[in-house]
């Protein structure tokens, strides 16, 4: 099977390269463009694409890929929201994606922006690089003793709620499905939650019932001065109205690893640019807000995983064995 990944990074190449050898049926090549209908005709002559959770795999991408003659879309990616299901469904087109890789390297990057921004870690840096050793503007709290509130608890909820239990905080969470291997949580409706949290954060995926969750109406109900991190989809949140809630010093800190409007910049360098968006801008400027560049999953351990289940997922399709909580139905 010959496989021709789009956005090709630099750690993608050397995760991929690292176990490709271990797969003697399958040959990859690397583009650094990302997927568009003019780079879909790139496919042609191969049987697989590898996309990424920004790409773009829409209906008339996926048409333009059918004419190619690709029959397998492998998503090097838990998320799928991308992808116009519909569309492949007609071109006979399967799509398989990795649903679990490392939920802790996504809980640890939540955990760590929740820190870094409750204790002004971003603002601290910059003082002392420029000799300021003053401490103002940086009081933070302890998360000892205080309420951690967990929206969506599958794995990697799971894993940022035993990361708060640890901190000796009290974890609440809501989700329509109760986890049993974490007896210690307290499931509560979403009202409570918000209502009773110093630390909220975000685990679940994105859905119409999702959509813009947290909005003016979410947020009116939450604690003064609460953390809020969202590593999951920036759509999770209305962006609007969490810049309204954080001018009305609503927030003691906010931690984002996406945002809406984020497509353009994830994993860009766009140093020389003028960022066109005014909800990137706009986030970007306030003191109390730390946002990151989706990099939640980077670790190696992460990156070794999803590379494994990708190509194991295309050995399953090529040897008619498709493991069915790996494809996309």
């Amino acid at each position: 099977m010959n496989i021709l990944f789009y956005d090709t990074k630099r750690y993608d190449m050397e995760s991929f390269d690292a176990i490709k050898d271990q797969y003697d049926k399958l040959t990859i090549d690397y583009v650094d463009t990302d997927l568009s209908v003019k780079t879909a005709r790139l496919a042609k002559g191969y049987d697989a694409i590898c996309a990424f959770v920004s790409s773009d795999v829409s209906a008339p991408v996926v048409n333009a890929l059918s004419d190619a003659g690709v029959k397998l879309i492998l998503m090097r990616c838990a998320g799928f929201n991308n992808v116009d299901m519909d569309a492949a469904k007609k071109c006979g087109i399967t799509v398989m994606r990795v649903p679990g890789y490392s939920p802790e390297a996504v809980a640890e990057h939540a955990m760590a922006l929740a820190m870094a921004v409750n204790r002004r870690l971003h603002k601290s840096y910059i003082k002392v690089r420029e000799n300021n050793f003053s401490l103002v503007g940086l009081t933070g709290m302890n998360f000892y003793g205080k309420t951690a509130g967990i929206v969506g608890t599958g794995k990697i909820g799971a894993a940022m709620a035993r990361i708060c239990h640890g901190f000796g905080m009290d974890v609440i969470a809501y989700d329509m499905y109760k986890n049993p291997d974490i007896d210690f949580v307290r499931y509560v409706e979403l009202p409570e939650l918000l209502a009773g949290s110093d630390l909220i954060s975000l685990h679940c995926p994105l859905t119409d019932e999702t959509y813009h969750m947290i909005n003016e109406e979410t947020i009116g109900m939450m604690k003064d001065h609460v953390i809020l991190v969202n590593t999951s989809r920036g759509a999770l949140i209305k962006t609007d109205d969490l810049i309204a809630g954080i001018r009305s010093r609503k927030f003691f800190g906010i931690g984002l690893d996406v945002y809406e409007e984020e497509t353009p910049n994830v994993f860009e360098n766009r140093e020389d640019d003028i960022l066109e968006s005014s909800i990137t801008a706009r986030l970007l400027s306030f003191p109390n807000v730390i946002v990151t560049s989706h990099q939640g999953f980077l670790t190696e351990e992460a990156l070794e995983a999803i590379s494994r289940t990708t190509l194991d997922n295309a050995m399953d399709f090529l040897n008619g064995s498709v493991n069915e909580s790996n494809i996309v139905l």
